[in-house]
């Protein structure tokens, strides 16, 4: 079996199930079958829209308009927004977002207003237009990097510094493009923080197996909601340059950064801090997308990458691409419409600020409620989140439990033609623990081991961007679950 087809299963193993388990929950009590819940709420991913948080309206009325053009002398609709449509009709080939995009890396007006936006952010880096990659979701934006970097076999196969935990869809992608998983094991009992002494220790053990060519970052950290500071990002800038790796900064959650005493900094403005003897050098590619937290507009699929000091012929592999094909039109519009919003001179502004704090408000409340509530039932330790959207408790699960979960026969979802499921026998205890809750109280959270967390050290990942009332809910479900469960293995 080739690493594409290993990669493939993987995908579907750790995500399709349950997916297709939460969906048939909602409908059998939808069709009356006898559940202790009337539905399923899925908080196992970073979508807030899927837990019930509202859309931001500026957002929403300017893509309204532009699929919906006559909406452009709908009165009700904001000036503002219905200028904005106006502008970004004027940039779609034949004023349609039906329409093709021109080029393969995405339409020139927004990359421009994407390097806007990072000099903002970065007070005054320079960002050029030429180092911006746009495509239908950070996904698709990271497999182009990792594709390019695929090479070799065995000891001179690329090897990717990885921290434990990860998103949870980065090993089978990773995999997917032979490339080997060089874990780094983040310090849970430090907040889930960065550690240089453990990225020397991780670069050592590949020594004889793989390649070393680049380290991935999340910050703030997916799923642990860690938030690095000024001096971790140095070292791991540092780190970077004197071992030659390509810094890949996944920086998706930068928007909701909460933690007291916590502020947002990114890689590439640090980068530029330290001064050239760093800022000529370390190659650097971060990544942003509309599934930020304040936008949330996770199914409209679209981000951008950003490259920093790569060679223009690897700059323009990535620029390419897409080629034949393009990134679809109205992502891009939304993406334009993250970067660059409303200002306050604009009569959309005062209702765009309001539910920006909402979201970051809510956010950062239920995150320390979470936290502070699951922190008080036995069994559950959880590290608080400071950013991001995500907390990631550890389970101290019965070895009873642990042991049925190694010899209990479950079902894996094939990447045959026609997919079906097929018995397999034992999962983690983690993945055991969220099959149960999900049939028991309907609630979809994801399981650690699907970040790269193993045996003993077991997780749950749980999304806290969720209207509070829906938060109440899920914690009364897990706490009623939970107490079941230590009942039932004594």
């Amino acid at each position: 079996m080739s690493s594409l087809q290993e990669g493939d299963l993987t995908l579907r193993g750790t995500r399709a199930p349950s997916r297709l388990q939460a969906a048939r929950g909602t409908e059998e009590s939808a069709q009356g079958a006898e559940k202790p819940f009337q539905q399923v709420i899925d908080v196992s991913t970073g979508d807030p829209h899927r837990a019930g948080m509202k859309p931001v309206s500026f957002v929403r009325q300017v893509l309204a308009a532009c699929v919906y053009p006559k909406l452009l002398d709908e009165k009700s609709l904001p000036l503002d927004a219905r200028q904005r449509a106006n502008t970004l009709l004027g940039i779609c080939s034949g004023r349609s977002v039906g329409s093709y995009c021109a080029t393969a890396y995405g339409i020139p007006y927004v990359c421009k207003s994407v390097t806007e936006f990072i000099m903002r952010r970065d007070c005054g880096v320079s960002s050029n237009p030429e180092d911006i990659v746009i495509s239908s979701g950070s996904t698709k934006t990271l497999l182009m990097v990792l594709h390019l970097m695929a090479n070799g076999e065995g000891e001179t196969r690329t090897g990717v510094l990885t921290p434990m935990p990860c998103p949870h869809t980065l090993p089978a992608l990773l995999n997917m493009d032979g490339l080997t998983l060089v874990p780094y094991q983040l310090l849970e009992d430090r907040g889930w923080a960065v550690d240089l002494d453990e990225l020397h220790r991780a670069l050592r053990t590949t020594r004889g197996h793989c390649s070393p060519r680049a380290i991935y970052i999340s910050n703030p950290g997916n799923p642990t909601g860690h938030v690095q500071d000024r001096k971790s990002i140095e070292e791991v800038i540092r780190f970077a340059a004197t071992e030659g790796l390509v810094l890949l900064a996944d920086e998706m959650y930068q928007d909701s950064v909460y933690g007291q005493g916590k502020e947002s900094l990114s890689y590439k403005r640090v980068l530029f801090e330290m001064g050239k003897e760093y800022s000529k050098k370390v190659e650097l590619v971060s990544f942003h997308s509309l599934s930020s937290a304040c936008m949330g507009e996770c199914g409209l699929r679209g981000a951008y990458m950003e490259a920093v000091n790569l060679d223009p012929a690897v700059m323009k592999y990535l620029r390419d691409a897409q080629a034949p094909s393009s990134p679809p039109v109205l992502p891009q519009l939304a993406l334009e419409v993250m970067v660059n919003p409303p200002t306050p001179e604009d009569p959309s502004y005062k209702t765009y600020s309001q539910e920006i704090l909402h979201s970051l408000t809510t956010l950062s409340q239920n995150a320390q409620r979470a936290c502070e509530f699951l922190n008080d039932l036995p069994g559950i330790k959880c590290q608080p989140a400071r950013g991001g959207v995500f907390i990631f408790p550890r389970l101290h699960l019965p070895p009873q439990m642990v042991e049925e979960a190694k010899v209990r026969d479950h079902r894996h979802w094939t990447s045959s033609p026609k997919p079906f499921y097929k018995s397999m026998l034992g999962v983690e205890a983690d993945e055991l623990y969220c099959q149960r809750l999900l049939e028991e109280e309907g609630v979809r959270l994801g399981a650690g081991s699907e970040n790269g967390q193993v045996d003993p050290n077991f997780h749950i990942r749980l999304c806290v961007l969720a209207p509070p009332d829906t938060l109440e809910e899920i914690l009364a479900r897990l706490h009623s679950f939970h107490l079941r469960l230590l009942e039932r293995f004594p």
